[in-house]
């Protein structure tokens, strides 16, 4: 026979296995964005081995690049253009224990930023170990390579003081510029609201994406303002920032009136929602592309924490059991033999 659990034993048993269940999903977590750059890295080893050893010749790059795009018509990242740069970035690194280690702590597009606006192997690693220390989001990586930190930090003799702790001063730094949202199993086109709908029934592998820390409050979640309802598609709770987060989601481009109508879902929220103990809110605006220079002007003038990311469908596994059944060069299958 069955008996009662007190209501207060049962909260402390529920902590227990909530703390196990994040402790899981963070390790997952972790591993997700170091699988892109793996395949990445895999991809351009194999261009590297068919070009340079079995010398293929350099046209196999634009023919790989078609039959992956016809293979994989939702995928961003198998430009002719974003191969030669697994390629290069196979070959600029494969030689560095360290600095191969470290760029898989980094999304893509701050590697390839690293890779190419860098003039030596310390810039590099240096721009590696701070962004991933530091969490720097893609803009603030450019603005302090535009600004030459990695030089000033070498010549400062405290050189510690001249970094920026972007997680202390911009909340929206905990939120990355790029995610891969294969987990949802979605078909192109589809429409904001299966995109939503998609998130809310992948909760737990939105978290493990998305991070930790995140705590799910609603879907179209609505805020009253002077009598109206205006909905928020998805709203959270982030236990580190201790904030609300606001999440909107468009299957387009970034355009510059979505920072308006996120700050005024963010002024809403601090106003009706949020409690005297917790920090302004944050605001996430997931697009399929952006523009850099759209979003440094939209947001010139933004006075809400907002992060603007963009985000891929790519079936990875898919890819990499494809990417496995290339044959080798006959020229290292006879080497190895």
């Amino acid at each position: 026979m069955s008996s009662v659990v007190p209501q207060e034993h049962y909260k402390d048993f529920l902590n227990e296995v909530i703390i196990a269940v994040k402790n899981s999903q963070y390790k997952a977590y972790q591993a997700v964005n170091r699988q892109l750059v793996e395949l990445y890295w895999a991809i351009g080893k194999q261009l590297h081995d068919k070009i340079e050893v079995a010398k293929w010749g350099e046209g196999i790059v634009e023919q790989l690049s078609l039959d992956l795009q016809m293979e994989f018509p939702d995928a961003k990242g198998f430009s002719e253009q974003n191969l030669w740069r697994t390629k290069q970035m196979y070959e600029t690194y494969y030689q560095q224990a360290i600095l191969s280690t470290l760029l898989r702590e980094l999304p893509w597009s701050h590697n390839v930023l690293i890779l190419h606006q860098t003039n030596s192997m310390a810039e590099k690693e240096f721009y590696l170990k701070t962004c991933a220390s530091e969490h720097w989001s893609y803009r603030e990586l450019k603005k302090q390579m535009d600004n030459r930190i990695a030089q000033k930090w070498a010549a400062s003799d405290n050189g510690n003081k001249l970094i920026p702790h972007s997680t202390e001063k911009d909340p929206s730094a905990h939120f990355r510029d790029e995610y891969n949202l294969g987990f949802l199993g979605l078909k192109e086109p589809f429409a904001e609201k299966d995109l939503r709908k998609a998130i809310v029934h992948n909760l737990r592998d939105f978290f493990l994406e998305f991070g930790k820390h995140l705590t799910f409050v609603g879907e179209e979640y609505p805020i009253n303002v002077s009598g109206r309802d205006f909905r928020v598609d998805l709203l959270f709770y982030h236990r580190v920032l201790q904030c609300l987060v606001a999440v909107e989601l468009k299957t387009g481009p970034f355009e510059p009136e979505y920072v308006g109508k996120m700050q005024f879902y963010l002024a809403a929220l601090d106003k009706k929602l949020k409690l005297d103990h917790e920090k302004p809110s944050v605001g996430l605006i997931l697009c399929k592309t952006k523009g850099d220079e759209i979003i440094e002007l939209a947001m010139a003038k933004s006075s809400s924490a907002t992060k603007v990311a963009t985000y891929e469908i790519i079936d990875q596994k898919l890819l990499e059991r494809k990417m496995h059944s290339l044959p080798m060069p006959k020229e290292i299958e006879e080497h190895r033999g």
